[in-house]
C-alpha cells in the first residue's frame, strides 16, 4: 500500500513539474514574441517616412470608402475560385489516371496526358492568362467563348490540372503494389480495384499538397485582372488610380488572407506543406 502511494505520489511530482515547465515555455514565448514584434512596431513607427507611408497605404478614411466595392470584386474571385477548382479536380484526376494506365493500347493517351503535363506545368499562369485571354478571341472562331472571366478560368483550369495531375499520380503510385493484388485476388477488375481500393487511399494520402495547391489558386484567380474582369484586384487597380492611395490593395490583401490563412491552417492540421509553391 505504502509502495502505491509513493508511486502516485510521484507520478503526481512528474506532472506537476511538466505542468511547471510548460508555463514557463509559455511565459518565455510570450515575452520574447512582445519583445520581437514590439521592437519591429518601434522601428517601423519611429522611422522618419512613416507618417507618409500611413497616410499612403493604411488609411482608414480611404479604406472605408473603397473596402465595399472591392469587397464587391471579391466575390467574383470567390466564385472563379470555386468553379475551376471543381474543374481541376476532375480534369487533373482524368489525366493522372490515364499516365498510370498500363494497357498498350492506352499508350497514345499516356503520351497526351504526358504532354499535357510537361506543357501547361512548364508555362507560367500569368503567361497561359495572358495566352487564353487574348489569343482564343483573336482567331474569331464562332462556338470558342470570348468573355475573359471564362477564358480566364479556362487558363487557371489548365495550369492547375497539370499540377494536380501530379499530385494524383504520386498518391495513385504511393499505394503499395499489394494492395491492388489483393484486390484483384477477391475478384475485383482492374477498374473496380482503382476505384474501391487505390483511389480512396491515394486521395487521402494527397489532401494536404492538394489544399496547397487550391491556396496558391485563391491567390492566382488575381491573374484575371489583367484581361479587365472587375474583381478585386482590378476595382482596388482601378481605385488607387484614382486617389494615389494605396489603402485599397491593402484592403484586397486582407480579403485575400481571410481566405488563404485558414485553408493553410487547415493544411497545417493534416500534416500539409507538402504542396508545390510557385
Amino acid at each position: 500500500m505504502n509502495e502505491t502511494a509513493v508511486i502516485s505520489d510521484r507520478r503526481l511530482a512528474r506532472e506537476a513539474a511538466k505542468r511547471r515547465q510548460a508555463r514557463r515555455g509559455q511565459a518565455v514565448a510570450a515575452a520574447s514574441t512582445i519583445v520581437v514584434l514590439g521592437g519591429l512596431a518601434a522601428w517601423v513607427l519611429t522611422s522618419p517616412g512613416w507618417p507618409t507611408v500611413q497616410e499612403t497605404f493604411f488609411s482608414w478614411a480611404v479604406f472605408k470608402e473603397s473596402f465595399p466595392d472591392v469587397l464587391r470584386g471579391f466575390w467574383l474571385d470567390v466564385r472563379i475560385f470555386m468553379i475551376v477548382e471543381v474543374v481541376v479536380l476532375v480534369v487533373a484526376l482524368v489525366i493522372a489516371l490515364v499516365r498510370t494506365s498500363r494497357g498498350p493500347a492506352l499508350f497514345p493517351l499516356r503520351m497526351l496526358g504526358t504532354v499535357y503535363v510537361d506543357l501547361f506545368r512548364g508555362v507560367p499562369t500569368i503567361l497561359l492568362v495572358y495566352l487564353v485571354g487574348f489569343g482564343v478571341p483573336a482567331l474569331q472562331l464562332t462556338g470558342l467563348p470570348t468573355d475573359p472571366v471564362v477564358l480566364g478560368g479556362i487558363a487557371l483550369s489548365l495550369s492547375y490540372s497539370a499540377y494536380v495531375a501530379e499530385v494524383y499520380k504520386a498518391g495513385i503510385r504511393s499505394v503499395h503494389r499489394g494492395q491492388r493484388d489483393a484486390a484483384l485476388a477477391v475478384g475485383l477488375t482492374e477498374g473496380q480495384a482503382m476505384r474501391h481500393v487505390i483511389l480512396p487511399q491515394a486521395v487521402r494520402r494527397v489532401a494536404p499538397p492538394l489544399l496547397n495547391d487550391f491556396v496558391a489558386l485563391q491567390k492566382d484567380v488575381a491573374l484575371i485582372s489583367i484581361l479587365g474582369p472587375q474583381e478585386a484586384f482590378r476595382i482596388a487597380q482601378i481605385i488607387q488610380g484614382e486617389n494615389f492611395n494605396y489603402t485599397p490593395l491593402i484592403a484586397a490583401a486582407l480579403l485575400y488572407l481571410a481566405v488563404t490563412v485558414p485553408l493553410a491552417r487547415v493544411v497545417d492540421r493534416m500534416g500539409g506543406g507538402g504542396g508545390e509553391v510557385r
